[in-house]
C-alpha cells in the first residue's frame, strides 16, 4: 500500500477538522508549500490535497497555494475541494496536478464526470464521502439518499480508476478505519484503485487493512495521527509494505 500524508486547506493554513466540521479546527501550519516539503523529507510517495474552502464554497479558493504545493513536493499530488467545473479541472491539472479528485460532483452531475474522464482519463479521481454508507455532498454538509457502494459502481462503469473513500464518522477521530464499508466499496468497484481515509491513524489500522485482502485497495491516506505525533511517515511507510 502507498501511504498519502494529508495537506487540508483552510484560509490558507493547514488544519484538520474532526468529522469534517469546519467550526472544529485545529491548526497545524501557515506555510503549506514547506509542509509539503516536508512530507517529501520524511519519505512521502504521493501527496493528498484538499482545498477545505473550495469544498465548501463550490469553487476552488487555493488556486495558487496548491501551485507552491505541488512544486514544493516534487511528487505525485492529487487535488480535491470545490471541483465542479471544467476551468476547476483544467487549473489544477494545469498546475501539475496527478490527480483532480471530483467529489459532490460525481454525483450531481454524471455527465460531468464522463466528460472528464473523456478528457483527462487517469488524471481524474472520484472522492466518496460518506456517512453511515450514504454519500455525503457540499464538503460533507449535506447527506443524500444515495448508498457510496452505488455511486462506486456508477464512477467506476464512468470509467474511473481511482477512488478516495472517506468515511466521515471516523475521519480525524483517530479510532481506526471502517473496515466493514472499505471492504463493501472495494467489492463494489473492482476495477477501480481504492483509497482508504478517515480514521488510519497506526501501523495497526493499516494491518487491519491489508487482511481484508482486497487487491484493488492501493492506498491509505494519514492526516491527524502524524500531525499529532502519534506515529511517523516512515513507520506508517514500513507497516504498509
Amino acid at each position: 500500500m502507498i501511504i498519502l500524508p494529508a495537506i487540508d486547506l483552510k484560509d490558507g493554513k493547514c488544519v484538520r477538522l474532526r468529522q469534517g466540521r469546519a467550526e472544529d479546527v485545529t491548526v497545524y501550519g501557515d506555510d503549506p508549500a514547506a509542509q509539503a516539503k516536508d512530507w517529501a523529507d520524511q519519505g512521502g510517495k504521493e501527496l493528498h490535497v484538499v482545498d477545505l474552502d473550495g469544498a465548501f464554497a463550490g469553487s476552488p479558493k487555493h488556486a495558487e497555494v496548491i501551485r507552491r504545493i505541488i512544486q514544493a513536493f516534487g511528487g505525485p499530488v492529487e487535488v480535491g475541494g470545490g471541483l465542479r467545473t471544467p476551468e476547476a479541472l483544467a487549473a489544477v491539472i494545469e498546475a501539475g496536478a496527478a490527480r483532480a479528485i471530483i467529489g459532490s460532483a460525481a454525483l450531481d452531475d454524471p455527465e460531468f464526470l464522463s466528460q472528464a474522464v473523456e478528457l483527462y482519463g487517469d488524471k481524474i479521481a472520484v472522492g466518496i464521502d460518506a456517512r453511515n454508507g450514504y454519500v455525503q455532498t457540499k464538503g460533507w454538509v449535506e447527506t443524500t439518499k444515495t448508498l457510496a457502494t452505488e455511486l462506486a459502481t456508477a464512477v467506476a462503469k464512468a470509467g474511473v480508476k481511482t477512488i478516495i473513500y472517506t468515511d466521515t464518522a471516523t475521519d480525524g477521530m483517530l479510532g481506526g478505519p471502517n473496515l466493514t464499508q472499505m471492504a463493501a466499496i472495494c467489492d463494489a468497484a473492482p476495477t477501480c484503485h481504492i483509497t482508504a481515509s478517515g480514521g488510519v491513524s497506526s501501523p495497526f489500522d493499516l494491518e487491519n487493512l491489508k487482511a481484508l485482502e482486497r487487491p484493488n485497495l492501493r492506498a491509505a491516506i494519514v492526516g491527524k495521527a502524524l500531525y499529532d505525533g502519534r506515529t511517523t511517515l516512515k513507520e506508517m511507510n514500513v507497516a504498509a509494505l
